[in-house]
């Protein structure tokens, strides 16, 4: 079987730019033009660091770890 290649991004990235940018969605089209990934990579949300701000977050995957951290921040997931 082929393995899936992610870039990883864990959810202490996820607060940087929420706070910075003053974002509720990141998507992976936020993360392409924030710079943390090329236009082919697919995206896995990791669950390092603390969120504290409710965010809707469209990624191809999510630990555990993190799927807990963002709904538990009053957020969302989706796999996209």
């Amino acid at each position: 079987p082929n393995r899936v290649e992610y870039k990883g991004i864990n959810v202490a990235v996820l607060q940087a730019l929420a706070e910075a940018r003053n974002l509720t969605v990141i998507g992976i089209d936020t993360l392409r033009e924030a710079g943390f990934i090329n236009k082919n990579q697919l995206v896995k949300i990791l669950g390092n660091g603390a969120l504290t701000k409710a965010i809707e977050v469209e990624a191809n995957a999510f630990s555990k770890k993190a799927e807990e951290a963002i709904v538990a921040a009053g957020g969302t997931v989706t796999k996209k």
